[in-house]
């Protein structure tokens, strides 16, 4: 059950044999992430989010916003993280949903165009896959020699 649990909740093991640096260190390459050519933020959380550090994305064009909340576990070696997203499709509010936990998704938006031959077909004109925020999080935690585990309460 260990396994497939970890594989529903995302939680990845550091490679044998790399050392753990200092929740220092590791609460320092997370805030390192913070470059101007990422769609998310990494910052301090704030008290009534009960984590350390929070990690945000909004991605107006498909009404999404994403949130990542963790918390250093330097006892254990690892960071506990909790994905949560609110997803608006309608401009009133009105089908609005939440989700939490590890479940990574891809939002396209299509056009209908003519190609040279007049035929009309569908062309990609934007996509955003959860993983371009979550990746890098987790990649910066484990190469700390970190554990990120995965919860679903933190």
């Amino acid at each position: 059950m260990g396994r497939l649990w970890d594989r529903l909740t995302g939680t990845k093991q550091p490679e044998s044999g790399v050392a753990p640096l200092s929740s220092a260190e590791v609460r320092a390459a997370l805030l390192a992430l913070n470059v101007p050519d990422v769609p998310y933020r990494v910052r301090n959380a704030l008290p009534a989010e009960k984590a350390d550090l929070v990690a945000e994305c909004q991605i107006q064009r498909v009404g999404v916003r994403l949130k990542t909340r963790m918390r250093l576990n330097p006892e254990k070696n690892e960071v506990r993280f909790l994905d949560e997203r609110w997803e608006n499709r309608s401009s009133d509010n009105a089908n609005a949903q939440y989700g939490r936990g590890n479940a990574p998704a891809t939002y396209r938006q299509w056009e209908t165009k003519q190609d040279l031959d007049g035929r009309r077909q569908k062309v990609e004109v934007f996509r955003f896959d959860t993983r371009e925020m979550t990746d890098p999080l987790r990649n910066a935690v484990l190469a700390a020699g970190w554990t990120w585990r995965g919860v679903f309460k933190l």
